[in-house]
Order: C-alpha cells, then sequence, then structure tokens
C-alpha cells in the first residue's frame, strides 16, 4: 500500500459511504494532525545538523512548524 499524505487520507475517509456528517470535523482533526507530523518529519529528514547548534531535531522540527503554521 502507498503511503497517503494527509490529504488523500482526508479525501479517502470523506469519500466512504459509511461516514456521517457528525464525523466530518472528527476526520479534519485527524487529518490536520496527520499533515503537522508529515511536514515535522519533512524537516526532520531535510535539515542538515549543525550539532552546536541543534541539539534535538525533533524539537527543532516542532519548532518549525509552530513558528511557520501556528503564527
Amino acid at each position: 500500500m502507498k503511503k497517503q499524505t494527509a490529504l488523500e487520507w482526508y479525501h479517502t475517509k470523506l469519500a466512504e459511504p459509511t461516514t456521517q456528517a457528525k464525523d466530518v470535523n472528527t476526520i479534519f482533526l485527524l487529518a490536520k494532525a496527520m499533515e503537522k507530523d508529515q511536514i515535522q518529519d519533512a524537516y526532520y529528514h531535510g535539515i542538515w545538523l549543525d550539532e552546536s547548534k541543534v541539539h534535538s531535531p525533533y524539537i527543532a522540527a516542532e519548532d518549525y512548524y509552530t513558528s511557520t503554521y501556528e503564527k
């Protein structure tokens, strides 16, 4: 099975015949959390680690996401 982006997963879930209107917000929040993880993973795997500046790439990825998407 190929990996899905958060948007592809969201679309698939919404297209399922068993999805009810009351579930749409929950599905959206799950997709948003998935997207955040995907962005942080991409940042983590793409970061050039300078040991003197970045002590934890996971914290750096969280900081990147917060400063880019939550402000």
